[in-house]
């Protein structure tokens, strides 16, 4: 099966337990919010692996995607009491430190307008969309 044939959470999930083995989570992760949305720090203990599998899936669909691009994509609603709510980006130290991440494990490579995937990284997703399916 192809990437693009497989449910996004079943990927992401499959993306996540590989990169378990590989990413080390750094300590503060699990004391700092995801964004200024957001009133507590995530709950789930696999947050960052999770998102790492997140952000390679949506590099394997588009690319070249920047920080800025990313905090945009995983920003949510804030609540503000009574008034309506707006849009917020999410924080962008989490994605900064995954991408840098994924960099020196060669998933992910640098260039002029963001990142892409290697073709390191489009393997390791092939191979476990074939695994998935």
């Amino acid at each position: 099966m192809k990437a693009y044939e497989i449910e996004p959470i079943k990927l992401i999930k499959k993306i996540a337990d590989h990169l378990k083995n590989e990413m080390k989570k750094p300590e503060w992760v699990d004391y700092v919010k995801s964004g200024a949305n957001k009133e507590r720090p995530p709950e789930d203990l696999d947050f960052y692996w999770i998102r790492a599998a997140a952000i390679m899936r949506k590099l394997y669909f588009e690319s070249p995607i920047g920080v800025n691009k990313f905090r945009k994509i995983f920003g949510s609603r804030k609540k503000r009491g009574v008034k309506p709510e707006h849009k917020v980006k999410a924080g962008g130290k989490i994605i900064r430190t995954i991408l840098q991440e994924l960099e020196k494990l060669g998933y992910v490579e640098k260039i002029d307008k963001g990142r892409r995937l290697s073709a390191k990284g489009r393997k390791l997703i092939d191979d476990i969309s074939k695994n998935a399916g």
